[in-house]
């Protein structure tokens, strides 16, 4: 083990050497034709895995194109069935249904919401009900080019492995991370990136204790 403590841009550094950068949203099942689509997905993914969303996705790309104003004309039933493979149907067809509606305040235009401010879109997403502070900041970041570091139980496990249990309040274990990196959109990404595949292969101490990151167990340093 290490007694070398390292910050958390050395930690960006060490994953991104022994990982190289990561592709998301562009290939294998995170794949995503559309930023609709990616709207969708981060919704379905809720309380379940990608396994469960993709069938409910390919059923929505061939009723709607992933069109939202498509989406939000189909009817309650219609909706339902289209998603029903993601398990809390009820629930996200609903939370669908919010999240359309919000767009059409925006005409529907791309370019018009990500000129709005980040505090102001962030506001109004997780005032909408379905939408938390993970699933807001994940369609900030992945369709309206707003940069943020998301806290998931991904990050919250790594850090503790690295002897930083983050604040259990989210804007706050936001904020922690956020002040001690100056990183632009597409490291912010990649940061999140990293994290998620890594906890993908990574689930248990032990496997932890193996990985490249072992030795720096305990040895992170949030100032």
């Amino acid at each position: 083990m290490s007694s070398m403590k390292i910050t958390l841009k050395e930690l960006y550094t060490i994953m991104n050497t022994h990982m190289g950068p990561q592709v998301w949203l562009q290939d294998g099942t995170d794949w995503a034709e559309s930023p609709w689509e990616v709207i969708y997905g981060a919704i379905l993914v809720q309380n379940t895995n990608w396994k469960n969303v993709a069938p409910s996705l390919l059923k929505l790309k061939k009723a709607t194109n992933f069109d939202p104003k498509r989406v939000e004309n189909l009817s309650l039933e219609e909706l339902t069935d289209l998603i029903r493979t993601s398990g809390f149907y009820t629930r996200k067809t609903q939370t669908i249904y919010n999240v359309c509606h919000w767009l059409e305040k925006y005409q529907f235009e791309l370019p018009k919401i990500k000129s709005e401010p980040q505090t102001k879109l962030r506001h109004e997403l997780v005032s909408l009900k379905g939408i938390g502070n993970e699933t807001a900041d994940y369609i900030l970041m992945y369709v309206f080019d707003k940069p943020s570091f998301m806290v998931d139980a991904y990050s919250r496990r790594l850090f503790g492995w690295l002897g930083c249990q983050l604040p259990s309040q989210y804007l706050q274990a936001q904020t922690l991370i956020e002040s001690q990196l100056d990183f632009n959109l597409s490291e912010w990404q990649n940061f999140h990136a990293l994290i998620v595949n890594y906890g993908k292969d990574v689930k248990k101490p032990a496997d932890f204790e193996l990985s490249f990151l072992g030795e720096y167990a305990g040895q992170l340093k949030l100032t």
